[in-house]
């Protein structure tokens, strides 16, 4: 296995793994770090002066608080920049909302919309009918990516995008087929009109080639299974599955034999004492020996977590999707984690 977020040892990509792409979609299990990898794949994908729109879809405010940010309104905020000029916005996307603007723009029924509101008709209409909750959130980030400028309200323009890239913190791998099936999904209420229409053109651009799925797992049994269920889910659902991306890899940093034979019990508990004595960092005595036992039990601890990150990484290497690996941040998450993901994902080619 490559050094964790590393590229591959061959040498660099001859270029992005997957250029043309406008639309980045990541999901992952919950707890693999979806939603950071989404946000240093924005942040990477902003360099060289780029503007990026992240947007997050599950009311968690998830990226206000990776950013430090009080809760992410219904409306484009700036949220970072790179050195060389690069912005990434956030967006919170909220049904209601999105449905209130839906009916503005294509319905004109500004004042209208919020009586329905008021009367709980917007409710009803996103939580009874899933369905049309998810061509409304789903719709809204497909109205990011055509977006141009020199568009009026509802128009898609005919200048430059205004995104180079939108970045889509999707749900978990569970239930990010669904989401993104919003055509199926919407069939059984609406075969005619226009969310039947809006669905067939959302699902249109997320089919198309400018879009990736990209799904992030750890090396750990179950997160590697439903990674591998969910790309043959994608894949029969016709969507394009991007990069895997491994998050929180452990480094090799003690030497295999020496692992091996912690694991085994024959590293002489009396040697690594005396080392430690010299060294100034351990007394000798009980306090010592007990510290000498701590450190052997985590070193074989260590050996095993290695060797399962062995089996599981070769279960991924086995399909046909790019493997992108990213080192585990021991000081957390914070700005310079961050930009140190983004870095990984520039040198592997994702961005």
């Amino acid at each position: 296995m490559p050094e964790p977020g590393a590229a591959d040892p061959a040498g660099p990509p001859a270029g992005p793994l997957f250029p043309g792409t406008r639309l980045h979609v990541v999901t992952g299990k919950g707890g693999t770090g979806k939603t950071t990898v989404a946000t240093a794949l924005a942040l990477a994908l902003a360099r060289g002066g780029r503007r990026v729109l992240l947007c997050e879809v599950e009311g968690r405010q998830g990226l206000a608080r990776l950013f430090g940010t009080g809760p992410l309104p219904y409306e484009e905020r700036r949220v970072a920049t790179t050195p060389d000029g690069g912005e990434v916005l956030a967006l919170a996307v909220e049904p209601r909302a999105a449905l209130l603007e839906y009916l503005r723009l294509f319905y004109r029924l500004g004042g209208a919309g919020r009586v329905l509101d008021k009367v709980g008709a917007l409710d009803f209409a996103t939580t009874v009918a899933p369905g049309v909750r998810d061509v409304l959130l789903t719709g809204k980030v497909y109205e990011a990516v055509r977006r141009r400028h020199g568009g009026r309200a509802g128009a898609r323009g005919d200048g430059p995008h205004v995104f180079d890239a939108v970045v889509l913190d999707a749900p978990p791998t569970g239930r990010v087929g669904r989401f993104l099936g919003v055509t199926t999904e919407v069939h059984g209420l609406a075969r005619v009109g226009p969310i039947a229409a809006q669905a067939a053109s959302v699902a249109e651009v997320l089919r198309s080639p400018s879009t990736r799925v990209h799904l992030v797992t750890l090396l750990e049994e179950m997160p590697v299974q439903e990674t591998l269920d969910a790309v043959e889910e994608l894949t029969a659902a016709r969507l394009r599955v991007g990069a895997v991306v491994v998050d929180q890899v452990h480094a090799d940093t003690v030497p295999v034999e020496l692992l091996d034979d912690a694991l085994a019990g024959r590293v002489p508990a009396g040697a690594v004492l005396d080392g430690l004595v010299r060294a100034g960092v351990a007394a000798p005595g009980p306090a010592g020996e007990a510290v000498v036992e701590g450190l052997l039990a985590e070193a074989a601890e260590h050996d095993q977590r290695l060797a399962l990150q062995e089996r599981e990484h070769e279960r991924l290497a086995a399909g046909e999707h790019p493997l992108v690996e990213l080192p585990r941040l021991p000081r957390g998450v914070d700005r310079a984690g961050l930009d140190l993901l983004a870095d990984r994902l520039v040198a592997q080619g994702l961005a």
